[in-house]
C-alpha cells in the first residue's frame, strides 16, 4: 500500500475520503470527535498530501478497495466529502458488500452535467494555470467558500489548497481519473446501504440538484447545516461529527436534524 493513511480510535470502522484540492488534514477537527466511538481511518488520496503523485490514469475507487484490503477491513462506513463523496458513492455501487453505511457531504456525482455557471467558474480558475497563487485565489473566491474564507479556517484551507496545486503542477504526470461504468447517476436506486446526504446552505445550485438525484437511493436521509458552505468539514466540524455519529449509531432522526445539537 503506497497511500499514506492514519488510524485513530477503536470500534466500528469509518473511512473518511477527502475532497479534491486538499488532503486528509481537512478532517483534523472531526476525527477526535468521531474517534471517541469509532475506529477512524483517514488517508491522502493519490496525488495529495503524503501519497504519491498521479503518474498514470488512476481509479480512485480501486485505490480505496486496495486500502481496505490492506487494512483487513471487510465492511465499513464510508464518509466522503465533495469528490470524496463521488468516490464513496461509486465504491458503494461497485462493492456493495463492503459498505455498511454511506455518508456523502456535498458530494459530486459521476455522470452529472454541471451548470454553465459552475463550468464558467472552473474555466476561469483553470485559465490562471500555472500561476499557483492566482489559481488558489480564484478558486477560493468561489461563492461556495464564502463562509470558510471569512472564518478562522481561511489560512488552513489556503495552505492545503496551495500544497495541492504545487503537487499537481510539479509532480503529476497524469490528470485522468477512471470511473466505473455506467456512471453512478444512472444507478443510484441500486445503493443498498443506508445513506445520509449532508450539505450546507451556502452552495452552488448544482449540489441541490445532485441532492434531488440522491432521492432515488432507497434508504436515504438528508441533513442541512445552516450557515455552512462547501467546507463545512472545517467550519462546522463538531456539528457534522455529531450528525454522522447519530446516523452510524442508528439514531436517524437526530442525524437528519443537526440543528438539534
Amino acid at each position: 500500500m503506497d497511500l499514506f493513511y492514519e488510524i485513530e480510535g477503536d470500534g466500528s470502522p469509518i473511512v473518511m475520503i477527502h475532497s479534491g484540492g486538499v488532503d486528509s488534514r481537512v478532517w483534523k477537527y472531526m476525527v477526535p470527535e468521531l474517534a471517541r466511538s469509532f475506529k477512524v481511518i483517514t488517508f491522502d488520496g493519490r496525488g495529495t498530501g503524503r501519497s504519491p503523485a498521479m503518474l498514470e490514469p488512476t481509479s480512485l475507487v480501486e485505490d480505496l478497495r486496495r486500502l481496505l484490503e490492506h487494512l483487513g477491513l471487510d465492511r465499513v462506513t464510508l464518509v466522503g466529502h465533495s469528490m470524496g463523496g463521488q468516490i464513496a458513492t461509486d465504491f458503494t455501487l461497485s462493492y456493495p458488500s463492503m459498505v455498511e453505511q454511506l455518508v456523502v457531504i456535498a458530494p459530486s456525482l459521476s455522470g452529472y452535467v454541471y451548470s454553465q455557471e459552475f463550468t464558467n467558474y472552473m474555466t476561469s480558475v483553470n485559465a490562471a494555470a500555472p500561476d499557483i497563487p492566482k489559481l488558489v485565489e480564484l478558486s477560493l473566491a468561489g461563492p461556495n467558500y464564502r463562509a470558510t474564507m471569512s472564518s478562522p479556517q481561511r489560512s488552513f484551507l489556503s495552505e492545503m489548497h496551495t500544497n495541492y496545486m504545487v503537487r499537481v503542477f510539479t509532480e503529476w504526470k497524469s490528470f485522468e481519473v477512471l470511473w466505473p461504468e455506467p456512471p453512478a447517476i444512472e444507478r443510484l436506486e441500486k445503493i443498498a446501504a443506508s445513506t445520509l446526504f449532508i450539505q450546507g446552505t451556502i452552495e452552488w445550485p448544482d449540489i441541490y440538484n445532485i441532492a434531488e438525484h440522491f432521492k432515488r437511493v432507497p434508504a436515504i436521509r438528508f441533513a442541512e447545516i445552516k450557515g455552512a458552505d462547501h467546507m463545512l468539514v472545517l467550519t462546522h466540524a463538531e456539528q457534522l461529527a455529531n450528525c454522522i455519529q447519530h446516523f452510524v449509531l442508528g439514531e436517524q432522526d437526530k442525524a437528519a436534524d443537526p440543528k438539534s445539537e
